[in-house]
């Protein structure tokens, strides 16, 4: 079927998480997700996506001012932040810009703040990866838990809904089955986890 041809459209916003770094562009969860929201028969495009490997929270508001996407969407996903704790950028900031990129997904989504999804921050202090770079896995956790916080905070004082699958992130993320090559960026399969977790969010979304 055409995209133009399916309705809905959907804008996905994050880092790594989001572009889907290491997997085919069919492998990437926002696109997972419209995958399945039109095998539930909801008419979803597949998304628009604002997302770069590396990005923090002011990066990403600098990539959709460049971006300059036109609404409204009947869906807008967010997930950005891990790239503010592995640089050591202090939280406060985080709340603030945080809360600047969750206003402009709502506004994104014409003002309907149930249309717009968080995810949470993945913990990548499990992965390989981390192992071999000798880094504090319970440092990352506990960082990891303060900037989710944040962003629990910040979506439940506006009505959107907060997907949580950090706990996922930390069941499966030493399998390498759930990884790609560079022993860090989840695989297809892990973002079939994070997929299955936000499905009822968006098709309620969605109506």
């Amino acid at each position: 079927m055409a995209a133009d041809a399916l309705g809905a459209r959907y804008l996905a916003l994050g880092d790594s998480y989001t572009i889907g770094e290491g997997v085919q562009a069919a492998d990437r969860w926002p696109v997972q997700l419209a995958h399945a929201l039109r095998a539930q028969g909801l008419a979803l495009e597949d998304p628009q996506l604002i997302a770069t490997t590396g990005w923090t929270t002011d990066e990403l508001a600098a990539g959709i001012a460049e971006a300059a996407p036109q609404g409204p969407f009947a869906l807008v996903s967010l997930l950005i932040g891990v790239n503010n704790q592995y640089r050591g950028r202090p939280l406060d900031e985080y709340r603030v810009q945080f809360g600047q990129l969750l206003e402009q997904a709502i506004g994104f989504a014409g003002g309907a703040a149930g249309h717009v999804l968080v995810l949470s921050i993945p913990d990548w202090g499990v992965t390989p990866f981390a192992t071999s770079q000798r880094r504090d896995a319970e440092r990352i956790a506990d960082e990891i838990d303060r900037f989710n916080a944040v962003a629990r905070e910040a979506c439940q004082a506006r009505g959107v809904a907060f997907i949580d699958i950090t706990p996922v992130s930390r069941e499966h993320g030493a399998d390498a089955r759930m990884l790609v090559e560079d022993g860090l960026h989840p695989s297809a399969a892990m973002y079939a986890h994070w997929t299955a977790r936000a499905l009822p969010a968006a098709r309620q979304a969605l109506g």
